[in-house]
């Protein structure tokens, strides 16, 4: 399924967007690498593109950066046809682009974040200012006369990214910028890239597989997969009612559970899960064959019994099949007749002893379970 637009929602609060891509189409080998119908982006937002390795993002990015000429389509900023209304160098000019490996000149760390600066001819006092104020932004100030052969590979990103912002771009392009770093410095730069998009206001693509990424720093997501945008829309509306299974699996939908609906009533839903009735909302009909995704923050595990009452309407004993530590938290993998999975503190993993083969009660409302149709 590919998503033409329907989300779309770039003519909001009354903003025009700022970019658009239309019919745009990549082919290499005879294969079609590439195929968006549309993809809007409006000014002061942020969009992320997510999916799996070879799902097209990057691909997107550069025919969206018009760094390649290999795509066909339209690509429009300020509502004005690149290549046609507006040269494809002014275009260029007036963004910036930063890859996973930073592509630094072989000089001073001051060179690297002047170096834009000096190819637009600015004068040296004001390099100098605008140097410095990124310098600063970025926590590198004191890396200023270092080669830049000598820095470690966060410091050589947040290089990049000084060097980018410091170019006042009216839209920025990252592709997967933090994947290489080790977990201190990617959450460090993270934190500092988020301030100074804040700050500056800067309209962002950004390109990346990692869903907790795209959930924090993103407005809205597009997920991709096979060249195609499979879903695009705000960030909560896509973790919380994905379009597929494809989506409900890439952005954290850990339980789907395939189902027969065997009574609706007023938009209530009762659906048959390998022989266990689970109470869901939505629009559909008796007969018809349905997902149910279920996130796991949303089941809540207790030392209850199933006959106790409480505001879920759903609540089934289960068996732990797997605990697996996840950081902050735990993955609690339960055989509820259905696999069911849950996530859990550490305090509560300790004080209910959760463990493999220990009974346990988990409960979800049906306002959580999110329902698609079978084939969607």
């Amino acid at each position: 399924m590919n998503y033409s637009g329907g989300n779309d929602i770039a003519g909001l609060n009354g903003r025009a967007p700022i970019l658009e891509g239309k019919e745009l189409k990549v082919l290499r080998a005879g294969f079609t690498v590439l195929d968006v119908a549309h993809l809007s982006l409006r000014e002061g937002d942020t969009l992320s593109l997510i999916g799996p390795n070879g799902a097209g993002k990057t691909t997107l990015l550069v025919a969206l950066c018009y760094l390649s000429k290999g795509f066909s389509g339209k690509i429009l900023f300020h509502g004005k046809r690149v290549g046609d209304e507006i040269p494809e160098g002014e275009y260029r000019r007036r963004l910036a682009m930063v890859f996973q490996e930073p592509l630094l000149f072989d000089a001073t760390v001051f060179y690297n974040v002047a170096s834009g600066l000096k190819f637009r001819k600015l004068d040296g006092a004001r390099i100098r200012d605008i140097v410095g104020e990124n310098l600063e932004r970025f926590g590198i100030t004191h890396l200023r006369d270092r080669s830049a052969r000598m820095l470690s590979g966060g410091e050589a990103q947040r290089v990049s990214l000084a060097r980018a912002f410091a170019l006042s771009p009216e839209i920025l392009f990252l592709d997967e910028p933090f994947s290489a770093l080790d977990q201190p410095s990617k959450e460090s730069l993270i934190d500092d890239f988020e301030r100074a998009r804040k700050s500056s206001q800067t309209t962002t693509v950004f390109a990346t597989h990692d869903r907790l990424e795209a959930l924090r720093l993103s407005d809205r997501i597009a997920v991709m997969n096979n060249g195609k945008i499979i879903q695009e829309g705000f960030s909560e509306e896509i973790m919380n009612t994905p379009a597929n299974e494809f989506v409900a699996s890439f952005v954290g939908v850990e339980t789907t559970l395939k189902g027969r609906v065997v009574k609706e009533e007023n938009g209530a839903l009762i659906v048959s899960v390998s022989g266990w009735e689970i109470e869901v909302v939505g629009r559909y009909k008796p007969g018809d064959e349905v997902i149910l995704c279920i996130r796991p923050e949303n089941v809540v595990l207790s030392m209850d019994s199933v006959g106790t009452q409480n505001s879920a309407r759903n609540k089934f004993a289960g068996v732990i099949e797997k605990v697996v530590p996840l950081g902050l938290y735990y993955k609690i993998v339960l055989n509820c007749g259905f696999v069911l999975t849950a996530y859990v503190t550490r305090t509560s993993q300790e004080s209910m002893a959760l463990a493999t083969g220990k009974q346990i009660t988990a409960s979800f409302k049906a306002t959580a379970v999110h329902v698609l149709k079978r084939g969607n």
